[in-house]
């Protein structure tokens, strides 16, 4: 190998590049507990450290971004860098099974049934390495964590925990999938299994630079309008019940989950009214919510639901899902709710207002407003009600993730998956990540506790599926 080699640390410097706006505000959110990303991989077969490990290091080479450090600088300029070396250099922490029923008795909650998969994606969720800049310990950071847990002498947890600002939805699920296939060519040696993903040097641009022309254009006048609007209107919201707006807060997460048999019914329902699968997520969770707080059924209440788009398909130039990186944007649209709603119009109102934001670029000419106002209620929680930093009732994906490997799945030993990211800062009192595994609905539901409790969010979540469920169950006896 000659010594010009990418591959050769004393030959190629450490590379740099400045966040976008995006990026940014994930570095601001990340430190107050907002944007851990967390895969959690539940495991039946022995693993292979070194395979996994190898498997990890040859994404690293193929994706500059999984092996960059966030790098803060402190000069007058005051912002944050992607540092990345030229050589991967992750190491899986592995925990036997001692150290993994320590975590696991520190983390159960004795009153409810939580499996210890579930805890371990809890206990990953609030382990945060990236420290506040300002803190006078402050070190440069890895964007990619990775561990396993002994959970016993038949299973283990691998998590891979990573820095939103480096990994939205479609970052993740690429991750997972190029993982799980890199190791299944397990028997090949290390370097052959890279071969697939190749070598790149460059980490790449941010979301700003990949918009379209003119397509984030917005007179000032206009700015300060629809900023002045969010700001006004974010007083007028309403929210969920708070049990304990004091104590410390932390991320714990609900599943719902349904039959592919109900998945299939619902999944119909939406594509015969032209909608998709998040206006009826959103929806559900809004007549849920209201219901919770037992308030007269004429009275009205204003909530709030961020949609986010995967703005790969619709950059320039076009990126795929291979492409890591944070290339999500927000539409956030208000809806006046009563008792009195029925799910499938509020689904369509819901969906239609998203789509009509979306076909004025609102995705796009919003971005900057959006992220300046995340930044602000991150410095001044006392402008959110009970300083709770809740931006929104609740957070949906434009599209859900389809997943039908469970062939690959079952080779592996894999016999469930969670990919989801904490909120306990800034964000919505539920974000939903939903994926249709295998033909069933599975969704991820995320919630700042004890900002919001445990049971609260379980009879919440519960009455969203019987909501969906019976909607459309309803619907199938009257026709």
């Amino acid at each position: 190998m000659s010594d010009e080699s990418p591959h050769n640390p004393e030959a190629v410097e450490p590379k740099a590049r400045t966040v976008g706006g995006t990026e940014y505000s994930w570095c601001k959110a990340v430190p107050g507990g907002t944007g851990i990303t967390v895969l959690a991989l539940l495991l039946s077969k022995p693993p292979d450290i070194w395979t996994i490990q190898t498997a990890l290091h040859n994404l690293q080479n193929a994706h500059p971004i999984l092996r960059s450090k966030l790098h803060f600088t402190t000069t007058s300029s005051k912002t944050f860098s992607f540092l990345t070396p030229p050589t991967p250099h992750l190491q899986i922490r592995p925990l036997d099974l001692s150290s993994t029923s320590h975590i696991l008795h520190n983390q159960n909650d004795h009153h409810y049934s939580v499996t210890p998969f579930h805890l371990i994606l809890e206990h990953e969720l609030n382990q945060n390495t990236w420290q506040d800049p300002d803190h006078p310990s402050y070190a440069d950071e890895d964007v990619l964590f990775a561990s396993l847990y002994t959970l016993s002498k038949a299973q283990w947890t691998l998590t891979l925990r990573l820095h939103t600002s480096a990994c939205d939805r479609t970052t993740a699920v690429s991750v997972l999938r190029e993982l799980l296939g890199s190791v299944t060519g397990s028997g090949r040696e290390g370097e052959d299994i890279g071969r697939e993903f190749g070598y790149k040097e460059d980490v790449n641009l941010g979301i700003e630079d990949l918009i379209p022309a003119g397509r984030a254009n917005k007179p000032f006048w206009a700015r300060g309008v629809d900023m002045l609007g969010y700001s006004l209107n974010s007083l007028r919201l309403a929210n969920l019940d708070f049990r304990d707006a004091n104590s410390p807060r932390y991320s714990q997460v609900v599943r719902l989950q349904m039959t592919a048999v109900d998945t299939e019914k619902l999944v119909a329902e939406c594509k015969s009214r032209e909608i998709k699968l998040c206006g009826a997520l959103a929806a559900a969770g809004l007549i849920a919510a209201y219901a919770s707080k037992n308030i007269p059924d004429q009275q009205r209440e204003k909530y709030a639901v961020v949609t986010l788009i995967d703005c790969r398909s619709i950059l320039d130039p076009v990126h795929c899902s291979q492409d890591l990186g944070f290339y999500h944007s927000a539409i956030l649209n208000t809806h006046d709710i009563s008792g009195e709603e029925e799910l499938w119009e509020l689904a369509n109102r819901c969906y239609k207002s998203f789509a009509n934001a979306k076909n004025s670029n609102k995705h796009f000419s919003d971005m900057s407003d959006l992220n300046f106002l995340m930044c602000k209620a991150i410095e001044n929680p006392g402008l959110t009600p009970s300083s709770s930093l809740r931006t929104a009732l609740i957070s949906v994906f434009e599209d859900p993730v389809i997943d039908d490997s469970n062939e690959l799945h079952q080779q592996l030993g894999l016999e469930d998956y969670v990919g989801c990211a904490s909120v306990h800062g800034v964000g919505p009192s539920i974000a939903i990540f939903d994926t249709i595994r295998n033909g069933g609905l599975d969704c991820a539901c995320v919630y700042p506790a004890p900002l919001h409790s445990r049971e609260h969010m379980q009879e919440l979540i519960g009455h969203m599926r019987r909501i969906l469920v019976d909607g459309c169950n309803k619907l199938e006896s009257e026709s």
